[in-house]
């Protein structure tokens, strides 16, 4: 088996050197084994970065053969970084093994991905067993947002992220998908094939800083709903009716006040239904907004990413 990793990178130079050291050691074990063949290699996705992220790529590279790099033009986000690797390695590998640069995600589950591949699976998710290791915060905002993701209608892993595997079959049907607005643990599932799930243990991130803050996270959530889903939508016509019915019911209750001749006016009523009205309006106009916005880049077809270098060792 030819396995290709591909690890998005985005100024990751504090643990760029022990994550190649681990991935490597990783290497040299399984083709030990026999598990994959020599010819099998790591790639690094330098997404813009700012550091000397790439500097440290192009010299694993010039050091050993089996670290490649893939440098963007510019920065992209980290799936259309992921997207990049893995549409420029699909026609070069057997199947090829998705995760991030902090190495967070247990690299021994590779091992079992491996297993399950040459058991004829096609697609493998990691999923981590637990998440004991992360703060309530985080554990109550990652639950509630599968949870949400689920009642808007996108069919994901619960406890998934983008460790994962992908035969080159599934890479290829992969990329049939051409929106630009990528959230790829809700795309992934609709690719199909065989399928299965490994689980591991997620580590500390050993140096550096995360690269997901609270802001990227809210802003990684809302991609992943406008983008698999149009319930918000729908949600929004909803609640345009069940607005309408209450309001014929006010008009029926101020024909009565008035015929009962009890006609003074309400003001703290009116103001609240202004208020409210005006907030379901703003509210409604920003979803579609948002649905819009993502319908104008789509039309545009600009690329999800351009690869500026290929390091490769033929």
């Amino acid at each position: 088996m030819k396995l290709y990793l591909v690890i998005p990178c985005y100024n990751e130079e504090a643990v760029l050197p022990e994550t190649a050291k681990r991935l490597r050691e990783k290497y040299a074990s399984l083709m030990a084994e026999g598990k994959i063949t020599s010819d099998s290699r790591i790639v690094f996705v330098n997404d813009g970065s700012k550091d000397q992220t790439w500097p440290l790529i192009e010299e694993l590279h010039r050091a050993d053969p089996v670290f490649r790099g893939i440098c963007l033009s510019r920065n992209k986000g980290h799936q259309n970084a992921l997207m990049a690797g893995l549409m420029t390695v699909k026609d070069e590998c057997d199947a090829a093994i998705s995760l991030d640069a902090d190495l967070q995600d247990d690299i021994n589950a590779i091992d079992e991905m491996v297993d399950k591949y040459a058991e004829g699976y096609e697609v493998v998710y990691g999923v981590r067993s637990s998440r004991k290791k992360d703060t309530f915060f985080k554990r109550t905002t990652a639950q509630g947002f599968y949870k949400i993701m689920k009642a808007m209608g996108v069919e994901t892993v619960y406890n998934h992220a983008d460790y994962r595997l992908m035969s080159a079959r599934a890479l290829n049907a992969l990329a049939e998908f051409d929106e630009v607005n990528l959230f790829l643990r809700g795309i992934v599932p609709m690719v199909g094939f065989k399928s299965t799930q490994v689980t591991y243990e997620r580590g500390e991130r050993f140096a550096g800083e995360s690269k997901y803050p609270l802001k990227k996270m809210i802003a990684f959530a809302t991609e992943g709903i406008t983008s698999m889903s149009v319930k918000p939508i729908r949600m929004i016509a909803t609640l345009g009716m069940l607005v309408f019915l209450s309001s014929i019911g006010v008009l029926i209750y101020s024909i009565i006040r008035k015929f009962t001749g009890d006609t003074v006016p309400g003001w703290a009523f009116l103001a609240v239904s202004i208020w409210a009205l005006g907030g379901i309006q703003l509210l409604a106009i920003g979803v579609i907004g948002e649905y819009i916005g993502k319908i104008y880049l789509e039309t545009k077809h600009r690329p999800k990413y351009i690869v500026s270098e290929y390091l490769k060792d033929d």
